[in-house]
């Protein structure tokens, strides 16, 4: 029998496959089907900024300051539209959840300063998450804010929060930084204890007839999972800290792949929202037939294996294939 189980955040889990911020979280119902069907892990849907903004006294003074300097300073925040959960519904269902549930369970705050998320961090700590994952979502599209400026800001969100929250924390990034490594060892020093890599920006579209901007929803696809594979492969061995692969994970090769890169966990959400939740279990099955095939007795040892470190021309995880590539059309 394999040993599929892993360690993430100082958790101990049974199994790589997490179930990630989606709309399932929602419900405990799924929560206890995304348990049933074998996920180690759920990571709560996200929780964000301008609903913790909303909340407070300061409502009209935090929305409007700004809106002079830039055109999309008051939409430059997510729309989290039908799936919006306010803040105190919000720890109550993560309260019903972790009372539905036997396995770890992950809040998620999603913003940019730190503004209410010390308070609501504390407070999902206080409903009873095992962990928190910070989701920095932020579309930098001011032209006199400078990358140093930005990333500056999210170490400060960082430590600010670490002082005051003790469960373990994940920073769930985008790739749009110049220097990922470095970026990624600055928030480790922060106080980060894993990174999820990566976030997905969804990118708008415009209706023709309407003359709008409008939200355009594309779920991932197993394509998808070469950006995030590529770096955890790069990091891993360079930046002590746990790494979760998040987008385009979709069947028990990716899983796979991201433990052989040296992910402690596989996160997925759009393959549950595609072709149900009872996926959980086939992925399962198919990653205990791989190993078993294969001769991989556990995950332990497969993790890492494929790193740039440990491959025998860790040059092609750069650009030394690039040409290659390029002319193989």
């Amino acid at each position: 029998m394999v040993d599929l189980r892993t360690s993430y955040l100082g958790l101990s889990l049974k199994n790589p496959l997490v179930a990630s911020a989606s709309p399932l979280s929602k419900k405990v119902e799924t929560a206890r089907q995304l348990e049933e069907s074998g996920v180690s892990a759920i990571v709560m849907y996200s929780l964000f900024e301008e609903q913790i903004i909303r909340e407070g006294d300061k409502l009209h003074t935090d929305l409007e300051r700004g809106i002079e300097s830039f055109a999309e300073a008051q939409t430059y925040l997510p729309d989290y539209g039908t799936y919006s959960i306010g803040p105190e519904t919000y720890l109550e269902q993560l309260r019903k959840i972790k009372n539905a549930v036997s396995i770890p369970v992950i809040g998620s705050l999603n913003g940019v300063s730190t503004g209410g998320w010390i308070e609501y961090g504390k407070k999902i700590q206080d409903a009873g998450a095992d962990a928190l994952e910070l989701n920095l979502y932020y579309l930098a599209a001011n032209p006199d804010l400078t990358g140093a400026e930005l990333e500056d800001s999210h170490i400060a969100l960082v430590k600010d929060i670490r002082k005051e929250v003790q469960i373990p924390l994940a920073i769930k990034l985008s790739p749009f930084f110049s220097s990922i490594p470095n970026f990624a060892r600055r928030l480790v020093e922060a106080g980060a204890d894993g990174l999820v890599l990566f976030n997905r920006f969804y990118q708008p579209d415009f209706d023709l007839e309407e003359l709008e901007v409008v939200p355009h929803l594309v779920l991932s696809n197993s394509n998808e999972l070469r950006l995030p594979l590529r770096w955890i492969a790069i990091l891993y061995g360079r930046i002590q800290t746990d790494f979760a692969l998040t987008t385009g994970v979709h069947s028990a090769e990716d899983i796979i792949k991201a433990a052989m890169a040296g992910a402690s966990v596989s996160m997925v959400a759009s393959e549950f929202l595609q072709n149900g939740i009872g996926r959980a279990a086939e992925l399962l099955t198919d990653l205990v037939t791989w190993m078993e095939e294969h001769e991989y007795v556990s995950i332990g040892q497969m993790k890492g294996s494929m790193s740039q470190q440990a491959i025998s021309e860790p040059a092609a995880i750069e650009r030394a294939n690039y040409m290659t590539v390029l002319s193989s059309y």
